[in-house]
């Protein structure tokens, strides 16, 4: 009797320890990777996201086309600009932008409508773009600076890697200017494009995203 009552103390022990261990190696690698965007790069520069940024799309069917956008993204998001430790000339851009797909506007109720519902809203309520590198560090004068960088956009639950151009400048209001664009497709998400009238009306696959963001350095 005893060894049957002290088996069935261990037992559950076991499986406890092993769900445990189970739980650590299948999320351990996805705590790591969200913790990664939030540690800066060390004696880095940073930037502060102010008012008036925003994100538009521009696309079109086979009739006319279209522009969404979302504006006056105001989070206080901190973007942490470094060299990086690898020996090249690339840097380290690290900062993260959090945007609500239900704030897309095409200036048209059963565009913006069908949009959303493309992106799916309900089921991933936001677009992520994370910043990862640029090939060189802007000079940061009033004079336009075109500078190559890369990023991950996350939509629709499909998260992908682009390179994007980027234009910097300091305005009259010695804000830094970062305006960047990248051709991206509906089918890069696994989305299909937006249709009407029994499919008479089609959007194309290709749109081109810009983003613009206004920043201070607070360094």
């Amino acid at each position: 009797m005893n060894t049957i009552v002290l088996t069935l103390l261990y037992v559950p022990n076991i499986i406890f320890v092993s769900m445990r261990s189970t739980f650590f190696y299948l999320f351990a690698p996805c705590l790591l990777y969200c913790c990664a965007w939030m540690v800066p790069p060390q004696n880095a520069t940073k930037w502060v996201l102010i008012h008036g940024g925003s994100l538009k799309v521009d696309g079109s069917t086979n009739v006319n086309k279209f522009s969404c956008e979302i504006v006056n993204y105001s989070k206080p998001d901190t973007l942490f600009l470094a060299k990086s430790n690898i020996g090249n000339n690339a840097i380290t851009l690290k900062g993260m932008l959090t945007l609500d797909v239900l704030s897309f506007n095409c200036h048209n109720p059963m565009m913006t409508s069908d949009l959303r519902k493309t992106l799916k809203a309900k089921d991933y309520p936001y677009l992520h773009i994370r910043f990862q590198s640029l090939n060189k560090m802007p000079e940061l004068t009033n004079k336009q600076e075109q500078i190559k960088g890369w990023v991950e956009i996350e939509l629709a639950g499909i998260t992908k890697q682009y390179e994007v151009a980027y234009t910097f400048y300091i305005d009259e209001q010695k804000t830094i200017r970062l305006i960047g664009n990248r051709m991206v497709t509906f089918s890069d998400f696994n989305l299909i494009p937006p249709r009407k009238l029994g499919g008479m009306i089609q959007a194309k696959d290709q749109l081109a995203v810009e983003f613009q963001l206004y920043l201070k350095s607070i360094n």
